[in-house]
């Protein structure tokens, strides 16, 4: 494997077991995951709040079972944040569904193993474009791998953020009328999705961008200071791990881009 980027940070947030149990419930609260019973696929945790993202889907690979939803977290958020490469960023989002969608065949009932799937399946689309994704029926993937995680988790947060982006993004692409007749995607299905997701995890900087994001795709410039909005309330959030200061750090970039495009 190919040494990976490291986190811009690293160092800051260090946790262990004990320190990392005490915020868990805090720090998944968007991905519902359950506390990690075996050593091994603890110590991956460890090493992903930590911001080694690289060990982190070392450890959780060899661990096996749960390690996989770690290894798949770490592989997506490295590759979606620190990734420099075009052609490398792809592979690895098409890695990680390859190996969820396994881990869901065996263990269908395992919520993030759906999630990551359609995550990393979604992201994959974004780079070969997405009209191109809709015409290989990823889309179709996407959704159902969402939908099958909120049956199985209502509360996941993070799926219903993703779920609301399938909308925004079909819309973007293809528009209102052919996006609703053909793909099923419409407007305010994926602005409640957000606004549920919002209510789930309100503290996310994720979700805050995500949001931001939609509402310019789906209703346009005249959203651009609702946006500019939320990404400033993203911005000022306090990480409180790696993944957090990753999703902290490009709340500020795309602020003062959104600021800079509409002359603020």
């Amino acid at each position: 494997m190919p040494k990976w980027t490291p986190f811009p940070a690293l160092g800051h947030y260090p946790f262990s077991a004990s320190s990392l149990k005490k915020c868990w419930d805090r720090l998944h609260s968007g991905d519902r995951e359950a506390w990690p019973r075996e050593a091994g696929v603890r110590q991956a945790w460890i090493e992903f709040h930590c911001g080694d993202f690289q060990s982190a889907a070392r450890l959780g690979l060899k661990a096996g079972g749960d390690g996989i939803t770690v290894a798949n977290k770490a592989t997506s958020v490295y590759a979606n944040h620190l990734e420099a490469g075009d052609e490398a960023r792809i592979a690895l989002f098409w890695q990680v569904a390859e190996r969820a969608e396994a881990q869901a065949e065996r263990d269908p009932d395992n919520a993030n193993a759906w999630y990551w799937q359609a995550y990393a399946l979604g992201r994959f689309s974004q780079g070969i474009s997405v009209a191109k994704a809709l015409a290989l029926g990823l889309g179709s993937r996407v959704r159902s791998a969402l939908e099958k995680t909120i049956q199985i988790e209502p509360w996941h947060a993070d799926a219903h953020l993703a779920l609301g982006a399938f909308h925004a993004e079909v819309i973007d692409k293809v528009g209102s009328l052919i996006g609703n007749m053909t793909y099923g995607a419409k407007k305010e299905t994926g602005l409640k999705l957000y606004q549920d997701a919002l209510e789930l995890n309100p503290q996310s900087a994720y979700a805050m961008i995500e949001y931001a994001n939609a509402l310019l795709m789906m209703e346009g410039d005249m959203r651009m200071q609702d946006a500019i909005t939320w990404l400033a309330q993203a911005a000022a959030c306090e990480p409180a791990d790696a993944c957090e200061w990753l999703d902290v750090a490009a709340a500020k970039k795309e602020l003062a881009q959104r600021r800079l495009a509409a002359g603020r």
